[in-house]
């Protein structure tokens, strides 16, 4: 078991997904039950499932439950750039989010491959 709260790749998750609650409160209200809901859900997904394996008792079901954060942010990503397409968000926001989600990616990569599974 590890503690997630410690791991830098949750704090992270958690400031974007408070920060694409924010930055979705301005998209169209026509949007509440289509992209603004599936970008949440993205979000969310990414710390949650970090959590989630964290809890679990092998090493190996954490490493599933990190690939499911990696599937999550990618999506995450491409609905940030659909979400751009559409005029939602502009440039700028568009290209701070990216570069956050790119970091996670990162982190979360590096930390899948630092855990060890018995073969």
């Amino acid at each position: 078991m590890h503690n997630f709260k410690n791991l830098t790749v949750w704090q992270r998750s958690i400031d974007l997904t408070t920060e694409i609650y924010s930055i979705t409160r301005e998209f169209p209200a026509d949007e509440k039950y289509s992209l603004t809901s599936q970008i949440r859900r993205a979000a969310v997904s990414i710390p949650s499932n970090i959590a989630e394996g964290a809890g679990r008792k092998s090493n190996k079901e954490f490493k599933n439950f990190l690939s499911i954060s990696t599937g999550s942010i990618f999506e995450l990503e491409t609905q940030i750039i659909i979400a751009h397409r559409l005029n939602f968000i502009d440039q700028l926001i568009m290209s701070e989010i990216i570069f956050k989600i790119s970091e996670i990616q990162k982190m979360l990569f590096g930390l899948e491959q630092s855990i060890k599974v018995p073969i």
